[in-house]
């Protein structure tokens, strides 16, 4: 079990009398999570056992009978159920014991994906409910390599912003698994040399039991064609047209299914900036999946530092893209978008938070230069009241000033 930035924030809010949603892609430890912080009196039921699931499709009312049958002295009673997108039902049931007696029960409802059931209409709770995202590890949330270092939660999402540099806590070497093989927590635990194929075997629960046992795709050959393009697409420009005519699918359909990657939390976008006098910019959106160790895998790549070596700058931009990501998810109060003109001037990353803009350039290399942040400095001079600071992350070993307000910072130091 690893420390999750979200374990303080999410036990704090289970104290509330309301009912809590949570949600997050497969694998990103949302149950291992829950199981640690909810009593072990509390009441399990795991609707992803075929045979539990068959049970409550079948019969929901057995869901009241059973949490009825608590004890109804003990007030607060939690009762968390697994996999509940399997059986919408059960939102029907938890808002009449809810409205029935709010103090008896504390409802805890985990799920991999929200789309089937706002598909069909199944009443989330709105104003009876708080809704919680797990996402994979964070790089503070990650264990070091060897017991010696250590480098605790930081409470703060972008600690380098207050000049809060720790010193190196994973060795120079270590940053190639990370872009080989994500940061789910399983993956991340497992012996390297089982990596690759546990990172396989997610793609295909994924595929298998979250599309297909839905009926979510009409066409599967169509999808997995379209999966594979956008996995090797992933941390590029949306192109449509160019997808549709390599995989034979067309516009519309391939616009709904990176919708569908969205709606399963697997991908996310990332929006062009455009609030600029320049007239030039681009405006279509980035998308990146989730994880990289799992893009590696849909792409039908081999998650391996051998993969990382082969174009090792495009992973580590798409890497930083989506830690900034997880933590602007965490805060709720952030965007993340990138820049680019129609010349091909580019600003990787873009963080919106708190009315203040900070950008940010990807650079695989040990030694920064002024030559990496010319668009940085750019940048600056166009937005000088929300644009005060801008950074490089590469992998030098120590933070240094490249230009006045602009720092290039490790990788570890994120």
């Amino acid at each position: 079990m690893y420390d999750r930035w979200y374990a303080g924030p999410l036990k704090e809010k289970l104290k509330r009398p309301f009912v809590h949603l949570v949600f997050g892609a497969r694998q990103t430890g949302k149950s291992t999570l829950l199981d640690l912080l909810l009593p072990p009196e509390s009441l399990r039921i795991d609707l992803s056992y075929p045979e539990e699931r068959t049970r409550y499709l079948a019969q929901p009312g057995e869901f009241l009978k059973l949490c009825r049958a608590l004890p109804s002295r003990k007030k607060g009673q939690f009762v968390f159920v697994d996999a509940v997108q399997s059986v919408p039902a059960i939102f029907d049931a938890v808002q009449h014991l809810y409205a029935s007696d709010k103090e008896r029960w504390r409802f805890v409802l985990c799920g991999s994906s929200a789309r089937k059931l706002r598909r069909m209409g199944t009443n989330l709770l709105p104003g009876r409910s708080f809704m919680h995202r797990l996402y994979p590890l964070t790089l503070p949330e990650h264990p070091p390599p060897t017991p010696r270092l250590s480098y605790a939660v930081s409470p703060l999402p972008f600690p380098w912003e207050e000049g809060d540099y720790p010193e190196q806590p994973f060795p120079a070497w270590d940053l190639l698994p990370r872009l080989a093989y994500g940061a789910l927590p399983g993956i991340v635990a497992s012996e390297e040399k089982d990596r690759a194929e546990l990172l396989r075997a997610v793609s295909i629960i994924h595929l298998e039991e979250e599309i297909r046992r839905e009926a979510l795709v009409k066409d599967w050959g169509a999808f997995t064609r379209f999966l594979q393009f956008a996995a090797m697409a992933s941390g590029h420009i949306l192109n449509y047209a160019s997808i549709s005519q390599e995989t034979g699918v067309s516009q519309p359909t391939i616009k709904a299914y990176y919708q569908l990657l969205e709606d399963m939390l697997i991908g996310f976008r990332v929006p062009a900036y455009t609030k600029s006098r320049r007239k030039n910019l681009l405006s279509t959106p980035k998308f990146l999946f989730f994880d990289l160790g799992v893009r590696h895998a849909a792409a039908g790549l081999k998650p391996s530092p051998e993969t990382v070596n082969a174009n090792p700058g495009p992973l580590f931009e798409q890497w930083v893209g989506i830690e900034l990501w997880k933590r602007l998810q965490y805060l709720r109060n952030g965007q993340l978008h990138y820049q680019r003109s129609r010349d091909g001037a580019e600003v990787d990353f873009i963080i919106e938070h708190e009315s203040q803009l900070t950008p940010i350039e990807v650079k695989w290399t040990e030694h920064p230069s002024s030559q990496d942040s010319r668009q940085l400095c750019k940048f600056l001079r166009e937005h000088p009241g929300r644009a005060k600071r801008a950074y490089i992350i590469c992998r030098c070993l120590r933070p240094k000033e490249i230009d006045e307000g602009i720092v290039a910072i490790p990788w570890f130091c994120l």
